[in-house]
């Protein structure tokens, strides 16, 4: 896949970010570093039905952008672009901590591979997500993510 001319491995194991960590690293690293942001990158149904991470104990808002517009689904060709604007708004640069979230670890991997081609040094994957893995049962949400793990969450 290309965005803005910058190619990205969709399904190879490649490691141009800073890399993955567990939604436990990001979360202690979001409260110790007042630069560090929370990107989440799913789509806006999503936000809307399944919910966000609430920073509000961090005195911060997680950043909502999305890297597949709902409801086509196609990448969001500006993304980088736009975040970067987001983040210059809140006087934060190419050096600043960048923690992207999806529901799984897949979308918010590429982000993170986008943003450091894009220019940013500290992209990090959180690899369970939001929801984590599907269970025996096909369910998310009950094995390892955000909302297992118990961090503040809310829900519109």
């Amino acid at each position: 896949m290309i965005v803005r001319g910058v190619q990205i491995e969709m399904d190879a194991v490649v490691q141009t970010y800073a890399g993955d960590v567990s939604v436990e690293v990001a979360y202690a690293a979001l409260g110790a570093d007042d630069k560090a942001v929370l990107v989440d990158v799913r789509t806006e149904a999503e936000w809307t039905f399944v919910g966000v991470p609430d920073l509000s104990v961090f005195d911060k808002q997680t950043i909502l952008i999305e890297w597949q517009q709902f409801p086509s689904s196609l990448l969001n060709e500006g993304f980088a672009e736009q975040l970067s604007s987001l983040l210059a708004q809140k006087g934060l640069d190419e050096r600043t901590p960048i923690y992207f979230l999806c529901r799984s670890g897949a979308r918010s991997r590429n982000a993170a591979v986008a943003m450091t081609a894009h220019g940013y040094q500290s992209c990090f994957n959180i690899q369970e997500g939001f929801e984590g893995p599907l269970d025996e049962v096909g369910h998310r949400g009950g094995i390892s993510g955000w909302k297992t793990s118990g961090f503040p969450w809310r829900q519109s």
